[in-house]
């Protein structure tokens, strides 16, 4: 299937490691130039050699996204690089885990309140377009309580939702869409179930079990569900909560 993204230009938060690389990796196999960021130095230099590798125009600047200065810089940045701003994919999540008061501003300011101020310092661009796509990766944790200890993660997630419905609503008539992917359990070398098959097997082989199929998503499969979301195929989609999970949840979606 065609899906019209060549040429595109398209910024990814987060996107060194796990889905947000997939999702940068798979925006560019489809033609995207793609701009990135992180906070290590060394990894966003790397994605953006692969990405030039790989035929297209790369970006990359390091930025926490928490940091609203930082973020905006990494905007601009990549939009002048770029010469825009066609996709939008913020994608970074603090991963804290339970529900301490330092959790919860840690979620808040990199989940939310970064997905919040990334949409608003790129939606100049994006109306420019004429065909701006905005896509929030959520989490199942948004809707689910897995009993994990992401009392704040899964807090943000769940806002997220509201948020992009409530954005996709307000920026429709202005030629730009907004959808969330909400992932479930996702392996990758390094990441956090990595860490868990590493240091408690038996809590791993429960998470398998509890999916049908068996197994964990890859990133790449979580990215085809946000590549899809961000291209002219997916036009009139817009403020939906895509969940790529395997059958993990247990609810009918609505």
């Amino acid at each position: 299937m065609e899906l019209g993204l060549k040429g595109k230009r398209a910024l990814v938060t987060g996107a060194t490691k796990g889905i947000g690389r997939a999702i940068a990796f798979g925006l560019a196999a489809e033609g995207c130039n793609v701009a990135v960021c992180a906070r290590d130095a060394a990894a966003v230099r790397a994605a953006v050699a692969a990405l030039k590798e790989a035929g297209v125009e790369g970006f990359g600047m390091t930025a926490n996204v928490g940091n609203r200065p930082e973020l905006e810089a990494f905007i601009t940045g990549a939009a002048a690089a770029l010469g825009g701003i066609d996709i939008l994919v913020c994608n970074a999540s603090a991963l804290v885990d339970g529900a301490g008061e330092q959790a919860f501003r840690d979620a808040f300011e990199v989940d939310l309140l970064h997905t919040r101020n990334a949409c608003e310092a790129a939606l100049p661009w994006l109306e420019r377009s004429g065909a701006g796509a905005i896509v929030s990766i959520s989490s199942i944790s948004g809707s689910e309580d897995y009993g994990f200890g992401y009392a704040a993660y899964g807090t943000m997630k769940a806002a997220l939702l509201f948020y992009i419905k409530s954005l996709a609503r307000h920026v429709a008539a202005k030629g730009i869409r907004a959808n969330v992917v909400s992932p479930g359990t996702t392996f990758f070398e390094g990441g956090v179930w990595d860490q868990v098959k590493q240091e408690n097997p038996d809590s791993f082989a429960r998470a398998l079990a509890d999916n049908p199929m068996g197994r964990m998503a890859r990133p790449e499969e979580i990215a085809d569900a946000a590549v899809f979301l961000a291209s002219a195929r997916a036009s009139f989609i817009s403020g939906v909560n895509l969940v790529v999970d395997g059958t993990l949840t247990i609810r009918v979606q609505n």
